[in-house]
């Protein structure tokens, strides 16, 4: 349980860093410093939530694997949760 602690809270970090980043860019739109720094954690994000998914099942529903049914309900719900 530790790991996927951990795990969901590097994908919350990054998260935070985007939307903060975003709104300085909404501002900023052409600060090239910005853009990288949201170009790099944008990408870091992705490959968070891509291991997350991978390991523990989706985030959200866009993070859902249809190829065969919804796997949104595979996984245990947050009150299922082991502490």
């Amino acid at each position: 349980m530790k790991e996927r602690d951990n795990l969901l809270k590097k994908v919350q970090m990054y998260q935070f860093c985007l939307f903060d980043i975003h709104l300085y860019l909404d501002s900023h739109p052409f600060c090239k410093d910005a853009l990288e720094y949201y170009k790099k954690y944008n990408e870091l994000s992705k490959e968070a939530i891509k291991e997350y998914t991978e390991k523990y099942g989706p985030l959200n529903h866009s993070d859902v694997d249809v190829s065969h049914h919804w796997t949104w309900v595979d996984g245990p719900w947050p009150w299922e949760m082991e502490d």
